[in-house]
């Protein structure tokens, strides 16, 4: 396994038994587990510890996007990271400069924190009904990037095509972490902005999120190791 993982693989379900399994399949191949949203609010904290028993040795990436006052903010950053040290924790740019540095003071040491820009399941017409219309979508995600790395943050969750700029803006150290990943021939789902492994790669991101094209595969580490060999 990688010690810097390329992968993340979110493993979203209302199964813990299935997670558990999915995540000990995945893990000694990409290296890199995600737990969202879905899971949490299933399982809570003792479901990310069955998972981290499975495969012990996996990077993980806790997918909640915390945007709150940033007071409860960082307590929300603080409980997470004294529970279980994942290698990344997010936030919503959207939360402002000050929440973002209250959320980075609690993180922990061990723990790199990302801010989320614009959703990838959000396509122009969607980033326009909620009060972005005449405002092009790079440009925004530029700007809020640029404030997560002023506000001391490690990177920034993007799609991907917007690795390419913000790489040029935020230099090479800035990490991008990129969902909305599909390889050729996969159902694009609920993503927008989408794009291949390998050409992100190029693009020059940091990690791919991945999901369902691993997940919902039939060998999932197969799909996996695959999808890797395309890298």
């Amino acid at each position: 396994m990688t010690s810097q993982p390329k992968i993340f693989c979110a493993i979203d379900t209302d199964d813990l038994d299935r997670a558990c399994a999915l995540s000990a399949q995945i893990a000694p191949v990409t290296g890199g587990i995600k737990l969202g949203l879905e899971f949490f609010n299933n399982f809570g904290p003792q479901g990310v510890e069955r998972v981290l028993e499975a495969c012990p040795e996996a990077q993980l990436f806790i997918d909640l996007k915390f945007h709150d006052i940033p007071n409860t903010v960082a307590g929300a950053v603080r409980g997470i990271c004294n529970n279980f040290a994942p290698a990344y924790l997010n936030v919503h740019a959207s939360g402002g400069a000050e929440m973002m540095r209250a959320a980075k003071d609690a993180c922990g040491a061990d723990t790199k924190l990302l801010a989320v820009t614009i959703l990838t399941s959000l396509d122009v017409t969607a980033i326009a009904e909620i009060g972005y219309g005449g405002v092009d979508v790079a440009a925004q995600v530029e700007k809020l990037a640029l404030l997560a790395q002023q506000s001391g943050l490690d990177g920034v969750v993007c799609s991907a095509h917007e690795i390419t700029r913000l790489r040029g803006v935020c230099g090479d150290d800035f990490a991008l972490m990129v969902p909305g990943i599909r390889p050729k021939g996969s159902a694009q789902g609920d993503q927008k902005r989408v794009m291949t492994p390998i050409d992100a790669l190029d693009a020059g991101v940091t990690h791919l999120v991945i999901g369902r094209p691993i997940t919902g595969a039939a060998d999932p580490a197969k799909a996996a190791e695959e999808i890797l060999g395309t890298l």
